[in-house]
């Protein structure tokens, strides 16, 4: 788990002992839930990694999954400039909300945290059997024939480009990635990885 330096400085003065705790997927980004948290609060989550809050209904601490069992595994917690709001990037376990929805929050995904979801489905169609899954008749393939297909689908993407229908380009350039994102879960990668290694490269602009 990180912690950034600055939460030494965390005003526990505004609100009298609590301060709002912003609480989003440490990969889409998803704001998942929202909550507070007192000093024992933050100083638990810290010592377990696991995300603990200040229930104000029930005047106590909270673990987030104490019932439901869907608990959230703290990678990084970090604050606002003002240091009177704590924001966690966590890992969860099963759904957040208490009515067994990903996030409390309704329509509230970021358009590239589409790509965390397609890769969700891409990594259960390897374990499950599926009648008639594309993804799984891709893993039962082979390796080889889900590289022969990533190469492919770049041939059809570069003709493609040189042609006059966008519409076209794009529906390649989907392919493609799709297909990239089977490529990588047959080798028990993530795109986060390739994210990751892209920001250590430096580019000339």
């Amino acid at each position: 788990m990180k912690i950034c330096k600055n939460l030494n400085f965390l005003n526990w003065k505004k609100m009298k002992g609590l301060i709002p705790v912003i609480i989003q997927h440490y990969v889409s980004g998803i704001v998942l839930m929202h909550g507070y948290m007192t000093v024992e609060a933050f100083n638990q989550t810290k010592q377990t990694k696991i995300l603990t809050l200040f229930s104000r209904s029930k005047k106590r601490l909270w673990v987030k999954g104490e019932v439901s069992k869907n608990f959230l595994k703290v990678k990084k917690i970090t604050t606002d400039c003002d240091y009177d709001v704590i924001l966690t990037f966590v890992k969860p376990s099963g759904n957040t909300c208490h009515l067994n929805r990903f996030s409390c929050f309704l329509n509230n995904e970021f358009i590239y945290s589409h790509l965390y979801s397609l890769e969700k489905i891409i990594k259960s169609r390897q374990k499950k059997d599926i009648l008639n899954s594309y993804v799984k008749k891709m893993y039962d393939s082979g390796l080889s024939r889900i590289a022969q297909k990533v190469g492919e689908e770049a041939i059809e993407t570069v003709i493609a480009v040189f042609g006059h229908n966008t519409n076209d380009f794009i529906n390649e350039v989907s392919d493609l990635l799709f297909h990239v994102l089977i490529l990588l879960h047959s080798k028990n990668l993530e795109l986060c990885i390739i994210i990751k290694n892209l920001k250590t490269r430096v580019y000339s602009s």
